[in-house]
């Protein structure tokens, strides 16, 4: 065979292909281009102006409806104020100021406040956990809220005072007696709340999550909970409140420490600024851990939308 039909045997055969087709080497392109990790959205920082107008003014008519509470109470301490409210055996703030001034100079004091922070540290602590699974339990199965439901209703009536008797003949310390009665106090509320918020779970939701295949502990863990965090939430501030009031009942009684004992022993000795003081404390302390309960719940309900308000 001769060159010539050596080159005309090339010239039949098909060409190769140097290069792929314009849409596979687009999309390998595509694919070989790294895409940089998107950076974290950072909140713009809010200008003291803006903050001034915004949510310092709110603080500042808060703080001057309690100083108008002050001074009514001072003039009506003062002068004797008897309109259906006798206010003749009040001590004045000022008169309770002196006697708060007097008791934070000493140890005792704080011994109380230490006493009632520690019952209700380990009150509120049971009664989250304990209420958060019954309620997530009776709001998941109707068999669970059926058994658990009628005691809750039996038992969330009867008033901390009531309980006091029979938690001394059933525990054997009375701290843990206390510690028993603030537990109750702060269960009916969070359980209920819980129950509530799960039972008003969108079940379009559910059902959604169901059908692209997630499980029930990521449907309870990713639908479910987060639906249901503002009840919960609520059940939260509100068991914590109510704690505060039982603990009050059981210290009174039963108790030898504590800011509820510190107050009914003074009505007995008859210190009425000492009355007041610890009145005013237990409301402080109750605002205070109220407060503290809903910012640690605040970054699980960054998805909720903000309702407007006049």
């Amino acid at each position: 065979m001769d060159s010539k039909s050596n080159v005309a045997l090339k010239a039949s055969e098909p060409p190769i292909a140097d290069s792929e087709p314009e849409s596979e080497s687009a999309a390998r392109s595509t694919h070989a281009i790294p895409i940089p990790d998107q950076a974290p959205a950072v909140e713009p920082r809010v200008p003291f102006s803006t903050w001034l107008k915004t949510t310092g003014i709110r603080y500042g008519v808060r703080t001057l409806a309690l100083i108008v509470a002050l001074v009514f109470w001072q003039l009506a301490s003062t002068h004797g104020l008897h309109a259906y409210v006798n206010f003749e055996n009040i001590p004045a703030p000022s008169v309770v100021g002196a006697a708060l001034i007097t008791e934070l100079t000493g140890q005792e004091f704080y011994l109380h406040i230490l006493y009632s922070m520690e019952r209700v540290a380990i009150a509120y602590g049971l009664a989250v956990v304990i209420g958060v699974l019954l309620g997530i339990a009776m709001g998941r199965s109707r068999w669970a809220e059926d058994i658990i439901l009628p005691y809750i209703e039996l038992l969330r009536p009867i008033p901390a005072v009531a309980w006091i008797p029979l938690a001394i003949l059933m525990l054997p310390t009375e701290q843990a007696s206390i510690i028993f009665i603030t537990f109750l106090g702060a269960l009916f509320p969070i359980v209920l709340n819980t129950t509530h918020g799960v039972e008003q779970t969108n079940d379009v939701l559910i059902r959604a999550a169901r059908s692209l295949g997630a499980s029930n502990a990521s449907i309870l863990r990713h639908v479910i909970l987060p639906g249901a965090m503002p009840s919960i939430v609520a059940g939260l501030a509100i068991g914590m409140g109510v704690a505060w009031f039982s603990l009050l009942a059981g210290e009174i009684i039963s108790g030898q420490y504590g800011i509820g004992y510190y107050t009914w022993n003074s009505y007995t000795l008859i210190q009425y600024p000492q009355i007041i003081i610890g009145m005013l404390t237990i409301g402080g302390l109750g605002t205070l851990c109220t407060l503290l309960v809903r910012s640690a719940c605040k970054p699980l309900l960054k998805w909720q939308a903000k309702g407007g308000r006049s």
